[in-house]
């Protein structure tokens, strides 16, 4: 064998061979276009990932809530027509849909340094599609169709011991005035204001005037000049909590309605603070000062899809909108203080016009007939639209005491809820007429149907009480001489009968 044949294993790499390495296939160099594709490629797949994965995170994180539709709007219980308890609801019964994503709240403010009621009680809404926020204050001195002696609104809650059967019966209240019940509910201690400015850092807000109050039982000491200035939480507080000085010879005009017009100016600029987007870096602040101070069947989910929809969606400040429930100012008597106390009663037409237009998530109007409105007669007697009253000895006791305080017989009666177009005429607040309303005593069981403080919710209301006291009504020891009453009611608004 030749040395040419000779061959060993691995023999092409001896020195010596003639065997010739293998060539390699020399690499095919990528276009410029073919380049272009490739980073295009890879970032689109990034891309995509980011999607998916925002789409997972915000399925999470924001969750648009859902309606109950357990509750619906109140309707006037079956019979002749004119009279009787309100039931309610669904909304199957009107035949009328809910607009589409427009959602309903009841924002309730408690101030646990005034004995916890709930004087500051406003309806929201939020169209979502057409970016819209609204939000109506009611006020806390709102007479509604309860057994006890103080009719107040803000006594509600606390009345029902607060919790969820305090909300459930100011649900009940506010559906008789509006004509539904809300979505949801969010209680919110008043201190969370106070933390919720210094989180974002204060807020810009004209003060409309000198503030200065003083109640060590409290702690509380508000010393605000008037002007436009940057508040931090302490005194924010002070502006939303404040109605008059302590000698109640400077103060609001309007009384509380004076506080809430404040209230909504302040709360207003909070919302444009909240809404802008430096602020977004200040979410765990934020969430933190809403856990400690709210309570809501909202979850964390909701709200933020709330956000999400307010922020991104086009929420502008023209859009948001705040209003004060149309009322006019009334004297009612208390048997538990034996004076007048100050109250306000809805003006009806104007009220279901201004649901009609901003709050009701219906589809069909609301109806003045579906309201429980309370109203005051000429003679200082009380009733409801619906013709019967909760409290079945207040008329009976005011007209006893009357007639032994005097001899002069009472002017006739006016029935019907009163119609006011006009607003409330500004006036300086009487010092004995209302106290605060810390002072405001829960009812004994003495008072209204003389069976229980607390009546259960779904309780009929009582028969209507007569106009002039039963022949075997107890005498009523005179007291001093009552605070002459001079309203004088214009009767039922149109749709309402007389009763």
């Amino acid at each position: 064998m030749t040395p040419e044949k000779e061959f060993r294993k691995g023999g092409s790499r001896l020195a010596g061979s003639t065997a010739s390495p293998s060539p390699q296939k020399p690499r095919k160099k990528r276009t410029s276009r073919q380049k272009a594709m490739l980073v295009v490629y890879v970032v689109v797949t990034v891309l995509a990932a980011l999607v998916v994965l925002g789409f997972v995170l915000s399925r999470l994180l924001f969750v648009k809530p859902s309606i109950s539709l357990d509750g619906g709007r109140p309707e006037l219980s079956e019979g002749d027509g004119t009279g009787g308890d309100l039931d309610t609801q669904t909304p199957g019964v009107y035949g009328s849909g809910r607009k589409e994503d427009f959602f309903t709240f009841l924002v309730i403010g408690r101030d646990t340094g005034g004995g916890g009621n709930t004087d500051t009680l406003m309806l929201a809404s939020y169209d979502v599609p057409k970016q819209k926020l609204s939000v109506m204050s009611i006020p806390r001195d709102t007479m509604v169709n309860v057994s006890w002696d103080i009719k107040k609104i803000n006594s509600v809650y606390n009345v029902y011991g607060g919790g969820d059967r305090g909300i459930d019966a100011l649900d009940k209240e506010i559906s008789q005035l509006v004509g539904f019940v809300p979505d949801f509910q969010v209680v919110v201690e008043w201190d969370a204001v106070g933390e919720l400015v210094d989180a974002t850092g204060g807020v810009w807000f004209e003060v409309p005037r000198n503030m200065n109050y003083d109640d060590p039982t409290q702690d509380l000491h508000i010393h605000i000049d008037a002007g436009y200035q940057l508040l931090d939480g302490e005194d924010a507080m002070g502006v939303i909590r404040y109605r008059h000085d302590n000698d109640r010879r400077y103060g609001y005009a309007d009384g509380d309605l004076g506080r809430i017009k404040t209230q909504q100016a302040f709360l207003k600029a909070v919302v444009e603070q909240c809404l802008q987007i430096k602020n977004v870096t200040k979410i765990q602040q934020l969430a933190e000062v809403f856990n400690k101070n709210v309570t809501t069947n909202l979850t964390i989910q909701n709200l933020l899809w709330f956000g999400q929809q307010a922020i991104f969606g086009g929420l502008e400040m023209e859009n948001v909108n705040f209003v004060t429930m149309p009322c006019t100012n009334k004297s009612v008597w208390s048997r538990e203080y034996g004076n007048m106390q100050s109250y306000v009663v809805p003006n009806t037409n104007e009220l279901v016009d201004l649901v009609n237009e901003y709050f009701n998530p219906y589809l069909e109007d609301l109806s003045s007939r579906e309201l429980d409105i309370m109203y005051v007669n000429a003679d200082g007697t009380i009733g409801s639209s619906t013709g019967r009253l909760e409290d079945t000895t207040h008329n009976a006791k005011w007209l006893a005491r009357q007639s032994q305080s005097s001899a002069t017989p009472p002017p006739a009666e006016s029935e019907g809820p009163v119609e006011e177009t006009t607003t409330p005429v500004e006036t300086a607040p009487v010092e004995t007429e209302s106290p605060e309303a810390s002072d405001v005593p829960s009812p004994s069981p003495s008072e209204g149907g003389g069976e229980s403080a607390v009546p259960p919710l779904e309780t009929p209301a009582e028969t209507a009480v007569p106009s002039a006291p039963p022949s075997e009504t107890p005498a009523v020891t005179p007291g001093p001489s009552p605070v002459p009453v001079t309203e004088s009611p214009d009767g039922p608004p149109e749709g309402i009968p007389i009763l």
